[in-house]
């Protein structure tokens, strides 16, 4: 299997509020609007202080992004995922690429779950090509099955 190549930082700028602005080696540039992650994760509230965005820098070479002074780092591929999610041009993308992020899937644990191949998994994730209707209410419907069986 070829391996897949992972999203690496080529830079990381603060914006206004809770915004990054994210660009990848591979020249993808977003802006991350980080407001909800705050309310939703209780380990990245203390970046919901009053400038804490100022201090933010790339770290390990551009695999996360690291606010050194409060001790917190985000991965590469996380930043990507949601910024994928949160710039996606249809509702079926945010679905799938934010069901990945729910449930910290891996190309390979996705594809099991949903009966596709990883390579297509990586397509979809990576915006390269619409996700069908028909994968979207998958992922939905995995959901409500894990949901069941807990």
């Amino acid at each position: 299997m070829a391996s897949m190549k992972r999203p690496r930082l080529r830079a990381v700028q603060p914006r206004s509020g809770a915004s990054l602005e994210l660009t990848f080696t591979n020249g993808q540039r977003f802006t991350l609007d980080m407001s909800d992650a705050l309310k939703a994760y209780p380990g990245l509230a203390p970046l919901a202080k009053r400038k804490a965005f100022e201090d933010v820098t790339l770290g390990d070479g551009g695999w996360s992004v690291e606010w050194p002074a409060l001790d917190i780092q985000i991965g590469a591929d996380t930043l990507l995922l949601d910024a994928l999610a949160q710039n996606a041009p249809d509702e079926n993308t945010r679905i799938f690429i934010r069901w990945r992020l729910r449930h910290r899937m891996t190309l390979d644990q996705a594809a099991e779950a949903l009966g596709v191949s990883a390579r297509s998994i990586s397509r979809y994730s990576s915006g390269r090509e619409a996700v069908p209707r028909t994968l979207a209410l998958a992922c939905l419907g995995w959901e409500t099955l894990e949901q069941k069986a807990a």
